[in-house]
């Protein structure tokens, strides 16, 4: 896709994109184009994913920033069963989006955030290869991180988190 030049890191596009992948058999999605994605499962089903995936995008993203929280990005996995179209999996969690705090945004720079990237800056300072086993996490990495989940939590629901 072709982005329109200018941006500074983090800055919000002018739209959101919908950039769609597939499941691969194994590790990470495959990135694919929508033409790739409409050979694959027909011009309808696409424009249907399409459709339904921006307006989920949009009124998340709306109720979140009232309640403080910034959906930089996220992903939706859709299934079907019998004809039907089927959201599955998680969606609209710090494990599948980017979180970031409205208060403190400012386009150009890393963002903090309450999601997994804590955890993925964590194991990158280790030096793991990202193609063995990761590293163990220590206490105060699952302790912090666990901190940003609650607090997005509560920010986004009004409700105080307790764990079980």
């Amino acid at each position: 896709m072709k982005l329109p030049s200018g941006l500074k890191e983090s800055e919000q596009f002018p739209e959101p994109l919908f950039t769609p992948s597939t499941k691969a058999t194994s590790g990470h999605d495959i990135n694919i184009s929508i033409s790739e994605m409409k050979h694959l499962i027909g011009s309808d089903v696409a424009e249907t994913l399409y459709d339904n995936s921006l307006k989920i995008y949009h009124t998340a993203s709306e109720y979140a920033r009232k309640r403080g929280i910034i959906i930089a990005d996220t992903k939706f996995e859709f299934g079907k069963y019998h004809n039907d179209i089927i959201w599955i999996d998680e969606a609209l969690t710090p494990d599948s989006s980017r979180f970031w705090p409205a208060d403190n945004y400012e386009p150009g720079v890393s963002q903090p955030s309450f999601d997994k990237q804590y955890v993925r800056d964590y194991l990158n300072s280790t030096g793991w290869d990202h193609n063995s086993t990761p590293p163990n996490l220590p206490q105060h990495i699952i302790n912090e991180t666990a901190k940003k989940y609650q607090e997005a939590y509560e920010k986004i629901t009004g409700k105080k988190f307790y764990f079980a």
